[in-house]
């Protein structure tokens, strides 16, 4: 039976989300509000009282909070005691809208500046950049995921438009680092846009690799993954030409099944000796599923140099979507196609690394509920920071879990995040001149609130 409770409106030195200070002077440490302020001091107005940079992190920090219209900044901005003075919705809004294509380089660049010196201060508190894993083992180098989404809008806003689903909105494409599941790059779209759009999967990839600090991008692997969206001829051309500039990158994108194709899977349906069994991220036998590399019975001249063929087929599962093909032969098959050469891992391992991709499917499903799921303006391009500033929400909480948390809290999404840390509630008291922000004793995760908070200040601070 619950104690029963008179309830008052009359407590004082009590702030809520008292954890989402972690995520506000975080920004602070790698340097982010400076390189914002800095981004947006075009936007500055003469005897503003708010730093149009620091507004754009305060509206981030909101966001990794869980906020999700620019009218709960006031969350924040009612506890200034925690966040000090934090700007009133229509001056947030007059920062958004001003935001145009050079003020969003200006915060791409900022980005990459603060993700320099987070990924330097990682290394230096002797917690290397963790290994992207797939089939029981680590993936060398970094890994991006390439990826878009419908992002559904329930009014008529500037380039909403019908989508491929059959709904109404935009449809974005993301690139996320599957090492730390940091936001590298968004380009924000008309809902009718092209999946396949090569085009759009060269801009947002060379936004991602403009994100990676150098020392990072030219000394190890990189590995490009997407679904068969970007198996365009022209896409891996263009991953093909980044090697001519020093890069070692390579791809791993999904292929749709043509009839060639097909006619080729029919003729080796009913030779077992060709299959071998998959594995699953664990490495274990995957039930009923099997691979089978194609390259020398399919034509590939229309890819790079050196690209191999892989198909993996597999019992149905209740509800699967089949093709008629699928039907016929009672397999369900699905195709990867990489430039991965021959003597970097078996089979069964391309195929299992090209299948962790889905990954990607979790960062955007938590990154909508991080204010990519939601638009707030009729205007385009204010949408279009207001995707930016999402993008820098994720990488708060990507820097937090990888800096600063331990444990099951270092690889948990934002809602458990919110629900024991950032949303927790404290006591404001001030002794010897100083504040201090009393979490409860009680509260099972304090203590890994309050480590946090200290490894947070033990930081390298960037040079001003």
């Amino acid at each position: 039976m619950r104690p029963k409770l008179t309830v008052t409106a009359d407590g004082t030195g009590v702030v809520a989300h008292a954890g989402t200070r972690l995520l506000a002077d975080l920004a602070d440490a790698t340097g982010l509000t400076q390189a914002y302020s800095d981004a947006l001091a075009g936007l500055r107005q003469r005897n503003a009282g708010h730093d149009p940079g620091r507004v754009a992190v305060d509206m981030a920090v909101m966001l990794a909070d869980g906020g999700q219209s620019i009218s709960d900044l006031a969350v924040l901005r009612q506890q200034p005691a925690v966040f000090g003075p934090v700007a009133s919705t229509p001056t947030a809004w007059r920062v958004l809208a001003g935001t145009g294509q050079a003020h969003l380089a200006g915060l791409r660049a900022a980005r990459a500046k603060a993700r320099e010196l987070v990924w330097a201060q990682v290394t230096e508190t002797g917690r290397p950049i963790p290994a992207a894993r797939a089939a029981g083992r680590d993936i060398p180098g970094l890994v991006i995921d390439l990826d878009a989404s419908v992002v559904i809008c329930h009014s008529e806003k500037e380039k909403a438009a019908p989508t491929f689903k059959h709904s109404f909105g935009y449809h974005p494409i993301f690139g996320f680092l599957d090492n730390t599941n940091e936001a590298l790059a968004g380009i924000l779209r008309p809902g009718n846009a092209g999946s396949n759009t090569a085009a759009d999967h060269i801009a947002v990839l060379d936004a991602c690799l403009a994100q990676i600090p150098d020392t990072h991008r030219y000394n190890q692997p990189i590995l490009v993954r997407a679904d068969t969206a970007g198996s365009s001829s022209q896409f891996l051309a263009h991953i093909r030409a980044l090697r001519d500039q020093g890069l070692d990158i390579r791809f791993s994108v999904g292929l749709a099944i043509t009839e060639p194709i097909r006619a080729v899977l029919a003729r080796i349906v009913e030779e077992p000796d060709l299959w071998i069994p998959a594995l699953d991220q664990d490495a274990d036998l995957r039930d009923h599923a099997e691979i089978c590399e194609i390259t020398d019975l399919v034509d590939t001249t229309a890819h790079p140099t050196g690209t191999r063929v892989i198909v993996r087929r597999e019992l149905p599962h209740p509800g699967a979507q089949l093709s008629l093909f699928d039907h016929i032969v009672g397999w369900r098959h699905q195709l990867v196609i990489t430039d991965t050469p021959y003597g970097h891992g078996p089979i069964q391992y391309l195929e299992a690394r090209h299948r962790a991709h889905a990954r990607v499917e979790d960062r955007i499903r938590c990154g909508k509920h991080t204010g990519l799921g939601r638009f707030p303006s009729r205007d385009f391009a204010t949408n279009a920071a207001w995707l930016e500033l999402a993008l820098t929400a994720i990488d708060l909480l990507a820097w937090t879990k990888t800096l600063l948390l331990q444990g099951d809290l270092a690889t948990a999404e934002p809602k458990k995040l919110r629900y024991r840390l950032l949303h927790v509630a404290a006591r404001i008291t001030r002794s010897g001149r100083r504040n201090r922000l009393r979490i409860a004793e009680t509260w099972p995760w304090a203590t890994d609130l309050a480590n946090a908070f200290t490894q947070l200040a033990a930081l390298p601070r960037p040079i001003t």
